[in-house]
């Protein structure tokens, strides 16, 4: 059996059962390791924690725990790619809003950020959290001026227009279906899922195995 860190095609059995590397010395578990790609595979196939945990019969606190492990370790591989290239060859703000929302009423529950092409990528920058506006928006009962208003300053306010740009537009279009699968989610949270849809659309199953074995 390979070792899953360094991939050497040499390790040995332990008396408890995991298996130790002959070059990189580190050990690990081979059930431990089957768990885990079955979780990786169903994270990398769009089921919900939930779903996983009944496909497998899997305790759900330990697949939702799993599926937190790998999105923090996403978001910060994203980072490093985006780091080691600084080069853009556009950007261009987005909001988005669930379906079940109404604009003229929830235009504020919505997310802002921006998203950006570097080098046939996609890379997003999550902006300041618009529902801060949301009392006031409530309090003056101006619903249908305050969504005008707010529409013609996103119209003028746009960093950068790219109506040319093919790959931000895709990656906005492939969010928005990633999205509808998912209900419920904790706004604290919409990041990490904003970084699962931009792996998903930059990246394939392998690389997600590679970067959490290197944990």
């Amino acid at each position: 059996m390979r070792c899953i860190y360094c991939n050497y095609e040499s390790t040995y059995e332990l008396q408890n059962g995991q298996r130790k590397c002959k070059q990189c010395k580190r050990k690990f578990s081979p059930k431990r390791v089957q768990r885990e790609l079955k979780i990786i595979e169903c994270f990398c196939n769009n089921l919900t924690a939930n779903e996983c945990a009944k496909k497998y019969s899997f305790n759900y606190i330990t697949v939702k725990k799993h599926y937190e492990n790998i999105r923090k370790n996403i978001a910060i591989f994203l980072e490093e790619e985006y780091q080691k290239k600084k080069e853009t060859k556009a950007f261009e703000e987005y909001i988005y809003l669930e379906k079940s929302k109404d604009p003229k009423k929830d235009i504020f529950d919505g997310y802002n950020f921006l998203t950006f092409d570097y080098g046939d990528k996609i890379y997003n920058i999550l902006m300041p959290d618009l529902s801060r506006f949301k009392p006031v928006f409530i309090e003056d009962n101006l619903n249908e001026i305050y969504y005008k208003e707010f529409k013609s300053f996103l119209r003028n306010a746009k960093v950068q227009k790219n109506p040319k740009n093919v790959l931000i537009y895709q990656f906005w279009e492939f969010f928005e279906k990633f999205m509808v699968k998912f209900k419920g989610i904790k706004r604290d949270n919409f990041f990490y899922y904003l970084k699962e849809a931009e792996f998903k659309f930059n990246f394939d199953c392998k690389t997600l195995k590679d970067i959490l074995w290197k944990e």
